[in-house]
């Protein structure tokens, strides 16, 4: 990463997850130019570490708090915090009113408490955080990013549940999440492949250990596997995605479960690791899956609910021109890849597989209707050009009110 100096001004970026933070600066003029990155992970674990300059080191922190505070400390080693003038963070679910990127206030932060229920695994952290910042970088301002926004003007049919319809005034519906992860890739494509290709009909998998796909046409999300929550959708790392929800009663009958051991299980325990009953790290089943049969079972299934939901994605933007693969194992795993896409040649889909071993950039065959391509996804930049647009922004009105 470059380094920066005293006269730079600068934006940080916090993108927090369940047991994970990862810091970035940006150059204010420059919201695009990342000076430097670091993150701690496995915060509440034993093993917690800060990775940073390409070096892993272990840490004391028992909570998000700790990290942050971490976090600041390896910052002042790098540059002077003085010239820190925003810092914006990513948070997961804004509820029902709230989308759009704003400045932090106290009133805003007291209604985010309000909808911790609707994602009780990142909000509190998310806003945990942003207090712990307030008074480690108390001259900087606040802004907070929603990863719903990209999804908020789904279609009625995305949108609304198959359930009693007065629910929706209290804000259940399908929110989809990972927006500002679509946001930067919708973003890339455009600067790599055109207008055209934004504007027709694409699928965007992003796949890491949270996973998530999203149908879009003309720009603008159509629909999404996810649904109120971050659980929903896909199976993923050690979330159960979509069940069946008669299986809530019928473990509280039978077992005991309460709602608290029902979202651990899903949220915790399900997933690669429950339907492997050895590990949520994908990497790791696609080493053993030969002589294991739970790991092969964890990988096919994975497998086969991407490939059936790009099918069904297809469906609702009536076809598909190009297909995206991004996250830990969109980006990393050429064989998750190629059997996705194996069985999809009546969409248009076929690789090349020399391309889709490296890696590169398009890894779809000469002549493939359907261009498939990698790329690699940030959503600190998404972040961070956000929080500048909205600097910007402020800024001109502040200096059209005092010349009135």
């Amino acid at each position: 990463m470059e380094t920066t100096n005293d006269n730079d001004t600068y934006l940080l970026t916090v993108n927090a997850g369940s047991s994970s933070i990862k810091l970035a600066a940006f150059s204010l003029g420059n919201p695009t130019k990342k000076l430097f990155e670091a993150a701690v992970d496995n915060i509440g674990h034993p093993s917690v570490s800060l990775v940073a300059n390409g070096q892993t080191k272990p840490v004391a922190a028992k909570d998000h708090a700790d990290a942050a505070y971490v976090l600041v400390q390896w910052l002042t080693a790098q540059a002077s915090t003085s010239h820190i003038v925003s810092i914006g963070h990513r948070i997961v679910h804004g509820g029902p009113g709230h989308y759009k990127t704003q400045v932090v206030t106290s009133e805003l932060l007291t209604d985010l408490q309000k909808f911790t229920a609707f994602d009780p695994v990142h909000l509190p952290a998310q806003l945990q955080l942003i207090v712990t910042f307030q008074k480690l970088l108390p001259d900087a301002r606040q802004i907070v990013c929603f990863d719903t926004a990209f999804h908020h003007d789904l279609p009625t049919r995305a949108r609304l549940l198959p359930i009693p319809r007065h629910f929706a005034a209290d804000g259940i519906r399908r929110y989809g999440f990972h927006g500002l992860s679509y946001a930067f890739i919708l973003e890339e494509l455009r600067r790599v492949e055109g207008e055209m290709a934004v504007n027709g009909k694409v699928i965007i998998a992003h796949l890491g250990s949270g996973a998530s796909l999203a149908a879009i046409r003309n720009g603008k999300s159509i629909d999404t596997t996810m649904s109120m929550t971050p659980a929903s959708g896909l199976p993923m790392s050690t979330r159960s995605g979509d069940l069946d929800p008669g299986l809530a009663l019928y473990l509280a009958r039978t077992q005991g479960y309460d709602a608290d051991q029902f979202n651990r299980m899903t949220n915790f325990e399900s997933g690669l690791l429950g339907i492997s009953e050895t590990t949520a790290d994908m990497k790791k089943l696609l080493e053993i899956e030969t002589d294991d049969n739970r790991a092969k079972d964890a990988v096919d299934i994975f497998c086969y609910q991407v490939k059936k939901s790009i099918g069904s994605l297809a469906a609702a933007i009536g076809g598909l021109d190009t297909l995206v693969f991004t996250g830990g194992m969109g980006e990393n795993a050429p064989k998750i890849r190629m059997r996705v896409c194996e069985g999809l040649e009546f969409l248009g889909v076929t690789l090349n597989t020399a391309r889709n071993e490296e890696g590169t950039r398009l890894i779809s065959a000469d002549g493939s209707r359907v261009g498939v391509h990698v790329i690699h996804t940030d959503e600190a930049v998404t972040i961070a050009r956000e929080a500048a647009k909205l600097i910007k922004t402020t800024n001109d009105e502040d200096k059209h009110e005092s010349n009135v």
